[in-house]
């Protein structure tokens, strides 16, 4: 595999994540052998996956001179909290572009979780409508940092390009070692599948690592149809990066489709017992919007006999708890009952 020594780096996360057994699960389920991969334990702000991408973009940003971090996503965007953070820490100034995309929500959703970590920090929020163009708005945010004098620098959706990605490469050479030294021998690595980002740069650093299991790709977002193209531009942008052949074709990805519901952020059944189960088990806390519908893409796949009983599936846990405490009315508190 190829080392990342060359490309700027910053040290923000806690590393290596705790690889750690699910065996109450496993047995509600039936098996397969279930582990996971505690990627809501990087420490930046509560944690989560984001934090490995921000490593290398602000490495490379602070190599670039910049002073003004610009990035964008949704009201409750684990990317948009933990770069505002990252920001904090660095002492750089952080714009983020919103665009409220997901309808209905409680009143919490504009108003707590991600989005008061975001102010706490000291970023500057813009919230447009979902119909906005957040590639538009960032850019025009950074000609007005530009016309003022500032040194801005733009980081997509959910950190997701070939720089950002290698924050992933490097997990799955963290998770290769972890197998290797715990014993675990396991033929997938499950997670969701969003941006893009942390599915290419896994299933790209497992495929370089000689690993031949999977990255099981739950698309949270988007049909896995529309997600392919995506996942599969980023494993070859990624290799180019490295200077290495990719090693997966489009047609070699694990995409999973199901877990959607109806829309991106919305609540889904399979979303609500899959938190359920995972905390009543086991003691881990999912999110809602990303490894909640994930687990439950997870947890269908083993209902319908798509692992074998001797399979060992990793989950990998993005992160993202701030975001279920604005989901009230998907988990109503039962009172004496």
């Amino acid at each position: 595999m190829p080392s990342l020594d060359q490309l700027p780096r910053l040290r923000l996360q806690h590393a290596p994540t705790p690889l750690e057994p699910l065996p109450r699960l496993t047995e509600a389920l039936g098996g397969p052998q279930l582990w996971i991969k505690r990627d809501d334990c990087t420490g930046l702000a509560l944690g989560g996956n984001k934090v490995r991408k921000l490593e290398f973009l602000l490495g490379d940003a602070l190599a670039q001179g910049a002073d003004t971090i610009i990035t964008a996503g949704g009201p409750q965007s684990n990317h948009a909290r933990q770069t505002a953070a990252a920001a904090a820490k660095l002492g750089l100034d952080c714009v983020l572009v919103l665009t409220d995309a997901v309808a209905g929500r409680d009143p919490s959703y504009h108003a707590s979780g991600n989005l008061l970590l975001d102010e706490l920090f000291g970023a500057r929020i813009e919230l447009h409508p979902g119909t906005a163009d957040p590639d538009v708005e960032m850019a025009r945010v950074a000609e007005e940092c530009r016309a003022e004098g500032g040194t801005p620098y733009v980081i997509p959706i959910g950190g997701s390009n070939a720089l950002g990605l290698v924050g992933y490469v490097d997990a799955a050479q963290e998770l290769l070692r972890q197998g290797r030294d715990q014993g675990v021998d396991f033929t997938h690595v499950a997670l969701a599948s969003g941006s893009g980002g942390t599915q290419a740069g896994l299933a790209l650093g497992l495929a370089l690592g000689g690993s031949k299991a999977p990255a099981v790709g739950y698309c949270i977002s988007r049909s896995s149809a529309e997600q392919r193209p995506k996942v599969a531009g980023l494993v070859q942008a990624g290799a180019e990066l490295l200077g290495v052949p990719a090693p997966l074709s489009a047609a070699d990805l694990v995409l999973e489709d199901g877990v959607v519901g109806d829309g991106y952020g919305l609540p889904t059944d399979g979303m609500v017992e899959a938190l359920q189960l995972a905390a009543s088990r086991d003691a881990i806390v999912l999110d809602p919007v990303y490894s909640g519908k994930a687990m439950a893409g997870l947890i269908a796949g083993i209902r319908a006999g798509r692992f074998r009983p001797d399979d060992v599936v990793v989950f990998l846990h993005t992160g993202g708890t701030p975001a279920l405490f604005t989901y009230p009315d998907a988990f109503p508190i039962h009172w004496g009952e």
